[in-house]
């Protein structure tokens, strides 16, 4: 009988990536050192200087990896589908990623508001990420109009994140209709505003609705 293969290893960097996920839940974000970390991946540390040269560095690799696993899995967008449409089946892609790490997530944010710098970095990379999942529904990026976009679906984002971050449910509804309803709002506003840029259109006042 041949001997039982062993189960493969994750490389170093997903290693460490994964080890401060650990130690953020253990520990907080604060109280976490990079001897911890390499000890927790059980690499040197030497090699995880190679990867990461700082705590930060390993945290945008971990929103790096999200934003690879939902893009992954993003398929060319049908022409029946909405842009809506599309951003809420990405978006909650986006959460699936997340729930192996919820934990790990709820500690993190709640030790950074003890932390302005890295706090600042995490606002800036999800601007980033938001960018990608805005391709990925095809919705250009560039321009005025873009830096828009970007900005809204990061609110967006960071309000359902709250609400994730306290949805126990097995199928995340408190979520999705809390996203849904979001990304509803803000296609009737960005609807709106389109209408009002398109050239020739006459401008009337608008009643102002409480």
């Amino acid at each position: 009988m041949p001997p039982a293969k062993k189960p493969r290893q994750a490389p170093p960097d997903q290693r460490i990536i994964d080890a401060m996920l650990t130690l953020v839940l253990e520990k907080g974000w604060m109280r976490v050192g990079l001897a911890d970390i390499a000890s927790e991946a059980k690499v040197s540390l030497a090699e995880l200087h190679e990867h990461y040269g700082s705590k930060i560095a390993i945290l945008a690799a971990c929103m790096k990896r999200v934003d690879h696993t939902v893009l992954a899995g993003t398929g060319k967008a049908s022409d029946s589908e909405t842009v809506r449409d599309r951003l809420f089946d990405i978006m909650m892609r986006r959460f699936d990623a997340l729930k192996p790490d919820k934990a790990a997530i709820s500690a993190l944010l709640r030790d950074v508001t003890r932390d302005p710098p890295t706090a600042l970095f995490l606002a800036c990379r999800a601007k980033r990420s938001m960018r990608w999942m805005l391709e990925a529904a095809g919705v250009p990026t560039g321009g005025l109009l873009g830096k828009v976009q970007t900005k809204g679906l990061l609110a967006i984002y960071m309000a359902t994140l709250r609400v994730w971050l306290q949805d126990d449910s097995e199928d995340m509804g408190k979520t999705m209709a809390f996203l849904d309803k979001r990304l509803s709002r803000a296609e009737t506003v960005m609807n709106r505003a389109c209408g009002f840029l398109r050239p020739g259109r006459r401008r009337e006042a608008e009643p102002v609705v409480e």
